[in-house]
């Protein structure tokens, strides 16, 4: 008995010839993006993510950003879906509470 597939039923959703990480949790996290928009350092830990597609977050580099994105921890990855602009305001708050959780 042959059963019949659609060829793009059977493709995976992290093509890795392509070194897109698209399977991983979603997440959404503020941080700022480098310079040369190959990186982001999350607020809530100062990690650094390498971005599998700097194209995502292009003339946001060196902006403080929210980003929507699939992580991938194992390589510390992070494929942006989507990324908006912050304030300077929500960056002061977002680094008062993390002095604050430094001293808790």
């Amino acid at each position: 008995m042959a059963v019949w597939v659609p060829a793009n039923a059977q493709k995976d959703k992290s093509d890795k010839t392509s070194g897109t990480a698209t399977t991983g949790k979603v997440m959404t996290m503020t941080g700022t993006v480098s310079s040369d928009g190959k990186t982001f350092v999350a607020d809530k830990d100062n990690k650094n993510w390498t971005i599998d597609n700097p194209e995502a977050v292009k003339g946001h580099e060196g902006h403080h950003v929210s980003v929507n994105a699939n992580e991938d921890t194992a390589t510390d990855t992070l494929h942006v879906n989507s990324v908006k602009m912050l304030g300077q305001e929500q960056r002061s708050h977002a680094v008062k509470l993390k002095v604050i959780a430094q001293h808790l």
